[in-house]
């Protein structure tokens, strides 16, 4: 039985999103005759699916990932799993599916200074510098017509300790859809549309869209992914013109009432405990009147500036930490309400492009993102140049009195620190070139990049990043951010190369721009070199 299960990898490297074909290809139209449903069907599907995924040890003679996969099956055996009517069915799975089996294996040593409390050295091994290691599958299936089913699921571990990110789904990437003449119709977790136009458009470097271990444009992307989303795209036949909508559905996405039930059970705590020495004990104090009462109005804006830090600033591992983490971590990585595009065009080795989306969190702020830019390419020149800006809007805002509770202040702090949280995981990864959001509600970015192949072998690339930060009331956050990086990759053959990267951050402005808040570092130097290899 031939299941049509081969090694792949997208054309261009880190664009796993099926996607890539509208960019790239201009072969989208399925050719075959209509696969009508019957219970042959089901059972040429099924043996399919054991073969390629159950039963590996029984292929051999395996070729290059641009090669169909040529297996010798122990036919009894396969017949015994498959059960009746095989033979007939394995003649139509033959012509009208196909299963693709593609990956990355990425590993790197990378060295940075100003880490942690005493901004010392960290040399460590990460799994992937360039690329993130993962394993994918891609499934196609000729409906007739020129319309075909497809299914893309992705995977994403760490290569140095064989682990997936604690933090993130088992399936990075999942999704399942339609293409036909009129357009591409998908659903699931997929790249947003920020990440559709950015790595296709203006990518910064021409052999790898970005760098993963250091990726300051991601930072404005909105993370990227979207989880229960829609996605349709089109593009004209010549596919010069590529555009798409995306909407995807706030599951779980409102639901702050166990966040802000923690705080109001450990706010008579927290204001105890920022007290000033001497001051009287204000337990049983429920307003913040009361409060004002027993330690003067003098002292009572200080007392509740620091228990918000407190709340805002909270180390995972302190004990205000660890009770909120169960409440909050749940609904930071929820599906959040998203709508927005892009549109495209490229011709003789330019391409433009911009794009939209706007993101719905769960106590209501909502996060605009939007982007443009374009690239050039000549023989071995690539330039490319793009700007991004995430703007805040709609922030919860609480007017306090003296008849304000401390229980409707602490569900107050809650549901900013719910959006917060989010807000902090898209600006302040540090692999994303990430600093200190704070109360800051804009930030922009400007970028520019320029590549080069010097020998069949050998490209090398240099990029500049630009961002700035405003909008924060204490002024503490507001300030400007500049990141460099110089790379350098060598190709030993189409699918196995190795790299060598040296990266600068800088940051500078108010009294809290730092790039994180243990080390309250403002300059971060990084050196990458690592072996990445594509089947």
């Amino acid at each position: 039985m031939d299941g049509r299960c081969k090694p792949a990898f997208p054309k261009e490297a880190q664009k796993a999103s099926l996607s890539a074909g509208f960019f790239t290809s201009g072969t989208f139209t399925a050719k075959g005759k209509p696969a009508w449903f019957s219970c042959q069907r089901i059972y040429s599907n099924a043996c399919a699916f054991l073969e390629c995924f159950l039963h590996p040890y029984l292929f051999i003679g395996f070729k290059s990932r641009r090669q169909k996969m040529q297996k010798t099956i122990l036919g009894a055996a396969i017949a015994a799993i498959c059960g009746f009517g095989t033979s007939a069915a394995m003649a139509q799975q033959a012509s009208t599916s196909k299963v693709e089996l593609w990956g990355i294996a990425d590993a790197a040593i990378r060295h940075t200074n100003n880490e942690g409390a005493d901004k010392g050295s960290l040399t460590k091994m990460i799994g992937g510098g360039m690329s993130q290691s993962r394993w994918g599958i891609n499934v196609e299936e000729d409906l007739g017509g020129g319309t075909k089913a497809l299914v893309h699921l992705e995977h994403r571990f760490n290569l140095d300790t064989g682990e997936k990110d604690a933090t993130a789904p088992f399936f990075q990437l999942s999704y399942i859809g339609l293409q036909g003449p009129y357009g591409r119709l998908t659903m699931g977790r997929q790249w947003n549309v920020l990440f559709d136009v950015v790595s296709s458009t203006y990518a910064s470097f021409p052999y790898s869209p970005y760098m993963d271990a250091y990726k300051p444009e991601l930072g404005m992307a909105a993370g990227a992914r979207t989880s229960n989303s829609l996605k349709y795209l089109l593009a004209t036949p010549d596919r010069r013109w590529v555009g798409a909508l995306q909407y995807s559905f706030h599951e779980g996405n409102q639901n702050t009432s166990a966040v802000e039930n923690t705080l109001a059970a450990a706010a008579p705590g927290l204001i105890n405990s920022q007290l000033p020495p001497g001051a009287p004990s204000v337990t049983g104090a429920t307003t913040l009147g009361q409060i004002a009462s027993a330690i003067g109005p003098q002292n009572l804006a200080a007392l509740m500036s620091g228990v918000k830090s407190t709340i805002n600033n909270a180390d995972p591992n302190s004990p205000l930490g660890q009770a909120v983490a169960p409440s909050l971590s749940p609904i930071a990585t929820s599906s959040l309400k998203t709508f927005g595009g892009f549109l495209r065009y490229s011709q003789d080795g330019i391409s433009v492009g911009g794009g939209y989306l706007r993101t719905h969190l769960p106590a209501g702020t909502k996060l605009d993102a939007w982007t443009l830019g374009g690239s050039y390419r000549k023989d071995k020149l690539y330039v490319n140049l793009g700007y991004g800006a995430n703007k805040i809007k709609n922030r919860e805002t609480f007017n306090q009195t003296a008849n304000s509770t401390i229980s409707d202040i602490a569900k107050f702090e809650a549901r900013r620190l719910v959006d917060q949280t989010i807000i902090n995981g898209f600006w302040q990864g540090q692999t994303n070139g990430g600093f200190l959001a704070g109360d800051s509600d804009k930030r922009t970015m400007y970028k520019l990049g320029f590549g080069y192949q010097i020998t069949p072998q050998i490209n090398a690339g240099i990029h500049y990043y630009h961002a700035k930060q405003k909008g924060s009331a204490s002024g503490n956050y507001n300030g400007k951010a500049d990141f460099v990086v110089a790379l350098a990759n060598y190709a030993f053959s189409k699918r196995t190369d190795a790299y060598f990267g040296v990266d600068h951050t800088k940051v500078r402005g108010g009294e809290d721009m730092y790039l994180d808040r243990t080390s309250k570092a403002r300059s971060r130097t990084g050196i990458t070199a690592g072996l990445r290899h594509r089947f």
